[in-house]
């Protein structure tokens, strides 16, 4: 259920996180935001999450350190990762090391809804 699941969405560019959340939480999910990932590892109440949107690069921690931190800790959380530099090295990183997605900016909201569906059934 839409209503039960809460979406995650860690990303530095104020815009872009209201955008996101908005798109988001207008699909029915509960959304939380994070400025960065270590904001996402301190606040973060890590039972919650059905699924993680986060930026691969970020002041700080990159997504990719956040998703190898994750890992590490033993968390299945499905991620999906969006980008304005998507590059194939990248992707193939960012895909090897289990996210479900890998979404190059400017992307359409229904693309990441999609993207977003499919992690929180893969978490189900």
């Amino acid at each position: 259920m839409k209503g039960a699941a809460t979406v995650f969405i860690v990303d530095d560019d104020p815009s872009i996180r209201r955008s996101l959340e908005r798109l988001v939480r207008a699909d029915g999910y509960r959304v939380q935001t994070f400025v960065s990932a270590r904001e996402f590892l301190e606040r973060a109440d890590m039972k919650k999450p059905d699924c993680l949107v986060v930026d691969v690069r970020m002041p700080g921690q990159s997504g990719l350190d956040l998703q190898q931190v994750l890992e590490t800790a033993g968390s299945t959380i499905p991620i999906i990762f969006i980008t304005g530099h998507a590059d194939g090295p990248l992707a193939e990183q960012a895909l090897r090391a289990g996210a479900v997605e890998l979404l190059a900016k400017p992307f359409d909201g229904e693309v990441l809804l999609d993207a977003v569906r499919r992690a929180i059934d893969q978490r189900s």
